[in-house]
């Protein structure tokens, strides 16, 4: 991510490669499809980096990832002061919304072009106002500011905690987490994250795994080295928020590939905005420690201050990150279509989480992960 953000640290069957996809979860229900025709190979085309790709890698990576190392793992650190961080190390003290324009509009004026839009002091100031009218509107809505999920189900199986060794920039070096899902793929073996999760200061993260179903230490469906990584080519060459996407491959195990052992949930594109949606993850920045599955609810709103993504009231922290954003989600069975997922707040609204916008991008990501042979 860019030096003034700090960390939040929130496919397929060609023929099903249409605008509007929606992939089932494995509940056995056909696959729909709306929009036009497929994707053309002149479409987006993301970055694709190899990982743990042979046996011997896969055993050194999961041998690395003891209990202690997970235990200590924790969001990334702020490298600086910023106007919206990946999921704060800590709980943030926000400002009230009316603070919103004069924060924003200061930090937007060193914004890198390859972020969001830069926007004048004015529109800010008015953004700021519709903005907070959106949310209060969401917030009346919202189940829960981040509270345990104990109705276990199909998401408490699919989602799971993700743990790499960062490689570059300030934080080199370090062992840290964020949020995954497995989801239905042609390969059975895709993980889908946040783009921050996977690369970040401009190089790819080293001993990516992905732990379905984390509890409090737990590891009771194993630990899936990734053997390949993907993003948008737009976090890819800039690390532009509105594209902080990505997805693992990860190795099959004892024999047996990730859906197989936990199931997953589907993955819905281009969909209408402002819809009821859940969003879950494995929050590790105080109050939370990383231990246990965390989730916010309620009606999303549009980011209308220096992104394209929606935003949700939501209280969750560091290592939230990468975790899913479920729209039509079934709290019986725990069962949805994953249609975001949690990437960014702002230092002055910690109660709202960010999440990009599932568009051709996350699309193709997700098409090319899921094409991906298994190593």
């Amino acid at each position: 991510m860019h030096p003034r953000a700090r960390r939040l640290a929130v496919l397929a069957v060609p023929a099903l490669a249409a605008a509007g996809v929606m992939l089932p979860a494995a509940n056995g229900a056909a696959a729909t499809a709306t929009g036009t025709a497929a994707r053309s190979a002149a479409g987006p085309r993301p970055a694709v980096h190899e990982a743990a790709d042979t046996a011997t890698e896969q055993r050194t990576v999961k041998k690395f990832w003891t209990v202690a190392r997970m235990e200590a793992a924790e969001p990334l650190d702020a490298p600086g002061a910023g106007d919206r961080h990946f999921a704060a190390a800590g709980s943030t003290t926000g400002s009230t919304p009316a603070d919103a324009a004069t924060a924003a509009a200061s930090a937007s004026a060193a914004r890198p072009a390859t972020a969001a839009p830069t926007l004048s002091a004015s529109t800010l100031s008015a953004a700021a106002t519709s903005a907070s009218t959106s949310a209060a509107a969401a917030r009346v809505s919202s189940r829960t500011s981040g509270s345990s999920w104990t109705a276990g189900g199909t998401v408490a199986k699919t989602t799971g905690r993700v743990f790499f060794t960062v490689t570059a920039g300030s934080d080199a070096g370090r062992n840290a987490s964020c949020s995954g899902t497995a989801v239905t793929s042609a390969n059975k073996s895709v993980v889908i994250t946040a783009g921050h999760c996977v690369k970040l200061n401009g190089a790819f993260h080293a001993n990516w795994v992905f732990v379905p179903g984390y509890d409090q230490g737990d590891r009771p469906d194993g630990t899936w080295p990734a053997t390949t990584l993907l993003t948008t080519a737009q976090w890819n060459s800039g690390e532009n928020m509105n594209y902080d996407v990505a997805a693992a491959v990860v190795a099959p195990q004892g024999g047996k590939s990730l859906t197989d052992v936990v199931g997953g949930q589907g993955v819905a594109f281009n969909q209408p905005r402002g819809q009821q949606t859940y969003a879950f993850g494995y929050p590790a920045g105080a109050p939370y420690d990383g231990s246990r599955l965390v989730y916010c609810g309620g009606r999303t709103f549009d980011d209308y201050l220096s992104s394209q993504d929606q935003g949700l009231s939501c209280g969750m922290t560091g290592g939230a990150s990468g975790g899913p954003w479920f729209v039509r989600f079934d709290t019986r069975t725990g069962s949805g279509q994953l249609n975001s997922v949690n990437s960014f707040k702002y230092s002055f609204a910690s109660y709202w989480m960010f999440g990009p916008y599932f568009g051709p991008e996350a699309e193709a990501v997700y098409n090319t992960a899921q094409k991906t042979a298994l190593a």
